[in-house]
């Protein structure tokens, strides 16, 4: 999944969410007012566009998870095929971060 299918996918989601949320403000305002088959008729749409955005949200979080996993997967095999380079970037990170930290202690 690229940065610009997520994105669109996050979009897609809020727009549905609020989609959702409107109809359901529009059935709160129908069923105080009307009741009877208009407002079951929104009842369900209602009800099938929250189980779509229910399912969205879980294709999305699928999709986190898949990425996730697979970057796990290539920073640990990384670190098991160049441990030593590993331990060089992390020392020269903490020592750089350290040095910052140092700098802005003697600053106050």
């Amino acid at each position: 999944m690229t940065r610009s299918n997520s994105e669109t996918m996050k979009k897609k989601l809020l727009a549905d969410f609020n989609a959702v949320m409107s109809e359901a403000d529009q059935l709160l305002q129908l069923v105080t007012e009307e009741g009877g088959d208009k407002a079951k008729a929104l009842r369900g749409r209602v009800e099938h566009n929250l189980n779509a955005a229910k399912q969205k949200l879980l294709d999305l979080e699928d999709a986190v998870m898949e990425k996730t996993r697979a970057t796990a997967h290539a920073t640990d095999e990384y670190v098991h095929e160049n441990p030593w380079q590993t331990v060089a970037v992390a020392a020269g990170l903490s020592a750089a971060i350290g040095a910052v930290i140092g700098m802005l202690l003697c600053r106050r």
